[in-house]
């Protein structure tokens, strides 16, 4: 009885042991490409600080030889000033203006062109030295960054981003499952000095993946929050019930339409909220707002009697007497309804802060930091950050590196031990067991992953799906 017993667990153990390494296999078949580039692009990524210094040297470096002019406390040119030189050198819409957070670096000033383009110019705030300019979408960033996230797809892209992100968890949770040792002691967490061929290549993998994991969850899971639908709704939840921005700070200031994401580099729990609106300057147009402080712009009647526009240079002043820290870009108003809006958009979470300013009265609408976020928002904006390398400086940016490093080694050892495996001519998937009963265990995992993430959920139907009909026209031929 005994012996029966024993025979039936070993049975049921290796019938679960192949299903999971079947959908390990598809997992990583059909996302490999996308997640060999997504920790390629990442790795480049996290020093893109580091790396635009290096390759645009000659226009974000100030090459003044004059040490006087590196010391903390040198004047430097008004806005106003710097701006109408970039604009001089180059004609256009001013967008925004960009300060160094040291005396090394050059203002930027981001300007639009007649045909659509952005234009970076770069300008010596001291002397006031146009030093260049670059279209903004050129810039080796930028691309790495749009190729990071397949924005060059649109929003299909975005989705697809979703789904391998939600496929990594699933090779990370299958794949540990596939390591544990179950009394083996070789090739567990080193590899074996006899090893050679395949052998090795799967310690490799392995081991690789055994100390990295964890890490390797942790970008996929921190990834999440900028993915099209899980992202989005989850960061709506938050903003709806206030668990990330409060509600309180919006209902006495007048808002438009137009989402804060458009501003360009935000913490994200503000990427759903409305752009704060300028106040009107009449009593009868201040009437028509809402009673919870909206202010719908795209019904309303433009009132021509506006005060004018307050000075950059004023607003620049209000700003610094707020201790924003160096290192802030300052967007100028779009239109009549337009605020000023100071982002600093700095590396690490504690640092970040947004304010939005009425561009005619320079009243302070809206005055954001991480500290004012609920518990949830602040650990999802927490966990973003850790995932750019930017909350525990040196540490933060290795230990993300040898994770963006460790899943292309997995990739790479991963189609090794396919390919030296591979009959020529054959896909060699793992074979499907005969036994279709599937632990409780594993259906509840894979039901509750696909809830979390729905994108998934629908993906891993379709695959269950089409590992049915696979399956049915093989034993069809047969």
């Amino acid at each position: 009885m005994s012996f029966k017993n024993n025979s039936s667990t070993a049975r049921s153990s290796s019938t679960l042991y192949r299903r999971v390494w079947r959908w390990h296999f598809f997992a990583s078949l059909l996302c490999l490409p996308f997640i060999f580039s997504l920790a390629a692009t990442g790795s480049i990524y996290l020093f893109h600080r580091q790396l635009d210094d290096i390759i645009y040297a000659d226009k974000l470096i100030r090459s003044t030889t004059d040490s006087k002019s590196m010391v903390e406390d040198t004047p430097t040119l008004s806005a106003r000033t710097l701006i109408d030189h970039a604009s001089e050198r180059y004609p256009g819409t001013v967008k925004s203006i960009t300060f160094p957070e040291d005396t090394f670096h050059n203002v930027q000033v981001d300007v639009a062109t007649k045909e659509g383009a952005v234009l970076q110019v770069f300008v010596d705030p001291v002397s006031g030295t146009v030093v260049g300019a670059m279209d903004a979408s050129d810039r080796l960033m930028t691309m790495v960054k749009r190729v990071h996230s397949l924005a060059m797809l649109g929003v299909g892209g975005q989705g697809l981003i979703e789904i391998v992100a939600g496929w990594i968890i699933v090779l990370v949770i299958t794949g540990a499952y596939l390591w544990w040792p179950r009394g083996r002691t070789k090739g567990v967490v080193s590899i074996r000095k006899e090893a050679v061929g395949r052998v090795w290549w799967r310690d490799v993998h392995a081991v690789a993946g055994a100390f990295a994991a964890i890490v390797i969850l942790f970008l996929a899971l921190t990834g999440m929050p900028w993915s099209v639908f899980w992202g989005k709704h989850v960061n709506q939840l938050l903003s709806d019930q206030g668990w990330g921005v409060p509600n309180s700070m919006w209902r006495s200031v007048p808002h438009s339409t137009l989402p804060a994401e458009t501003l360009g580099d935000l913490p994200w729990n503000l990427q759903q909220q409305p752009v704060p609106a300028s106040a009107l300057s009449n009593e009868h147009d201040e009437h028509r707002m809402h009673q919870d402080g909206a202010l719908h712009l795209d019904s309303l009647e433009i009132n021509h009697s506006q005060p004018a526009t307050k000075p950059i240079d004023d607003v620049v002043k209000i700003i610094h007497s707020l201790g924003m820290p160096k290192g802030y870009r300052l967007m100028l108003p779009r239109g009549k309804e337009g605020v000023y809006s100071a982002i600093h958009s700095s590396p690490q979470l504690a640092a970040q802060r947004v304010i939005h300013i009425d561009q005619y009265v320079g009243k302070v609408l809206v005055d954001v930091t991480p500290a004012q976020f609920g518990a949830l928002g602040y650990a999802v904006e927490w966990g973003v950050s850790v995932h750019q390398g930017g909350e525990f400086g040196g540490m933060n940016l290795l230990i993300m590196l040898l994770g963006c490093l460790a899943t292309m080694l997995l990739c790479v050892s991963g189609v090794v031990m396919w390919w030296s495996r591979r009959p020529q001519g054959q896909l060699a998937a793992p074979p499907r067991p005969r036994d279709a009963h599937l632990a409780l265990g594993v259906v509840g995992i894979s039901v509750a992953l696909g809830v979390v993430f729905p994108l998934l959920g629908a993906s891993m139907l379709v695959a269950c799906l089409v590992d049915y009909l696979f399956n049915k026209s093989v034993q069809t031929a047969i």
